[in-house]
């Protein structure tokens, strides 16, 4: 499936979500603001998605040798950052985004397909101001508070994977497989007391995977 045939696909699903008042209004309108106040730098890297991405609070530290900005908003499924990205990510022309989203989608009974074709049309908006632009997917984290939906979410992230692999500018960030322990179930140390978010050994483990994929060194 091309990207333009995955956006039309997504648009009736963008449309349904539009007709709903807007919840996200707030958080972006306070992106806005912040950007005015602090200009996005060129070549910057943003980082953007839900929970797990907006509580990332360390991103400036773990990744030094960039510009980066936090755009995570909780709560939010793929569609939002496609529906929003015009105000919140695409007048800043990333060098790179990385994106942690899906989560959310497949707990409200989204297939693993519809998350595959929203992040396809948000791939084609970000390579739609910039064509060179890397792409980095971090698949659908296991945890303890969502284990029964692991059938969908290990479909989900493995089309999220097969997807990445056909294009050179996207990135599949496997911060899955180090997240199972010997048991085959999500390692305890790496989440919050919620069972769902991430403790900061989890993300330490997410940096390392991140900073991997981008060809960086290991951070202490």
């Amino acid at each position: 499936m091309n990207r333009l045939l995955a956006f039309l696909l997504a648009l009736p699903l963008l449309a349904a979500d539009s007709a709903k008042p807007d919840r996200w209004e707030s958080a972006i309108a306070s992106f806005e603001a912040a950007d005015k106040k602090n200009p996005v730098p060129a070549d910057s890297v943003i980082f953007t998605g839900s929970s797990s991405a907006r509580m990332w609070k360390t991103l400036a530290a773990d990744f030094p040798e960039f510009a980066v900005r936090n755009r995570g908003f909780g709560g939010s499924q793929m569609s939002d950052l496609v529906r929003h990205s015009t105000r919140f990510l695409l007048p800043h022309k990333p060098k790179a985004v990385v994106v942690y989203s899906g989560d959310n989608d497949i707990n409200a009974g989204k297939t693993p397909e519809i998350v595959l074709a929203d992040f396809q049309a948000l791939v084609a908006q970000i390579h739609g101001v910039r064509t060179d632009a890397r792409v980095l997917c971090i698949p659908v984290k296991p945890s303890i508070k969502r284990w029964s939906k692991i059938d969908a979410i290990r479909a989900a992230n493995a089309l999220l994977k097969t997807y990445c692999e056909s294009d050179q500018r996207l990135d599949y960030v496997d911060i899955f497989t180090p997240m199972l322990g010997d048991d085959g179930e999500p390692r305890r140390e790496l989440l919050a007391k919620d069972k769902l978010h991430l403790s900061p050994a989890g993300y330490a483990l997410w940096t390392r995977e991140v900073r991997k994929t981008l060809g960086l060194t290991a951070r202490d």
